[in-house]
């Protein structure tokens, strides 16, 4: 029960904390979850936009996103592409709604008709805000997230309110919301969070993240999410058949091999070993700085995987 004081903030006791996590609800299917806040990040001409579109189409018209993905619960989408002309994104959305199969012209897809939004102002949010409030859409596309605003996107603290803002508009009106937004320059071998541009605040904000990155003539789509597992990276394709259109390629590309992690580097060696060692005797062995020995004996001392003795370290086979 939760305890509602005259003054101050309410508090609950361990107890009657929820005694399981409510089950995963999605949006689109493993991709995107339900009322979800997030990014579609990427290098330019990745297809970023065209994947906004997509999901765009899937959740209006209740299709699978990309032919694969089922969307779960449809309804209108609100958009705002910022960057397209009109007839570039009519012609788009066209495109894939053929491609899905469904009638472009009952598409359930309100675009807001303005030059530019500057959601960094209040008068700007709170026209967006009554916008949502009239449209009720499931899905809010903003696109691209650098002409939506005047801050400076390396300061935490000129974005965070910005997207406290977007957050508040999730929460209020149960929408989910997809920023589209640019990697930085130079991130070509960064993890895709990792990758964006600007603050640090933009990947931790997410709930469901969708990253793009060329490998050739193809995208690959890499999924995150803050409370599921995260889904295997598919590879995309722009058919040009179909017009401007994202198609999934079933023949996935072979996966970089992997270095074996500094704690797998360490437990080999502690088990090929018939007594136990020191750190500097376990630097020289498993090849890494004595830094990374000394913090990744930590936690291997911390999960009950190693044990330290008067004679040095060894694996805990109790």
């Amino acid at each position: 029960m939760t305890h509602m004081p005259k003054h101050g903030l309410p508090t609950v006791r361990p107890n009657a904390l929820a005694h399981k996590t409510p089950e995963q609800r999605w949006l689109v299917e493993h991709r995107w979850a339900d009322q979800a806040v997030g990014i579609i990040g990427g290098e330019p001409k990745c297809g970023k936009s065209l994947l906004a579109l997509d999901l765009a189409v899937g959740v209006a018209a209740a299709v699978p996103v990309l032919r694969r993905f089922a969307v779960n619960r449809a309804g209108p989408v609100l958009l705002f592409p910022a960057e397209d002309a009109a007839h570039i994104v009519r012609q788009r959305l066209i495109d894939i709604a053929r491609a899905a199969g469904v009638d472009f012209d009952t598409l359930d897809i309100h675009l807001i008709d303005v030059p530019y939004l500057q959601i960094d102002q209040p008068s700007v949010q709170e026209r967006l805000l009554q916008t949502v409030e009239r449209i009720r859409p499931r899905l809010l596309i903003l696109d691209p997230f650098v002409r939506l605003h005047r801050v400076d996107e390396n300061v935490a603290a000129e974005v965070a309110p910005i997207l406290a803002g977007l957050r508040q508009l999730q929460r209020t009106f149960n929408t989910a919301v997809v920023l589209v937004h640019h990697a930085r320059k130079g991130a070509a071998r960064a993890r895709g969070g990792q990758a964006l541009r600007g603050s640090s605040e933009l990947h931790a904000w997410g709930d469901s993240n969708l990253y793009l990155r060329r490998t050739g003539e193809r995208i690959l789509m890499s999924v995150e999410h803050r409370a599921a597992v995260s889904a295997e990276p598919v590879t995309l394709e722009i058919n040009p058949d179909r017009g401007a259109v994202l198609s999934i390629v079933d023949a996935l590309p072979e996966p970089a091999p992997q270095r074996p992690s500094p704690e797998h580097r360490i437990l080999q060696v502690l088990q090929a070993q018939p007594g136990p060692l020191n750190q500097r005797q376990l630097r020289e062995l498993a090849k890494l700085r004595a830094q990374t020995v000394s913090t990744t004996l930590a936690r291997l001392i911390e999960q009950g995987r190693v044990v330290r003795t008067e004679a040095g370290y060894a694996l805990n086979n109790t």
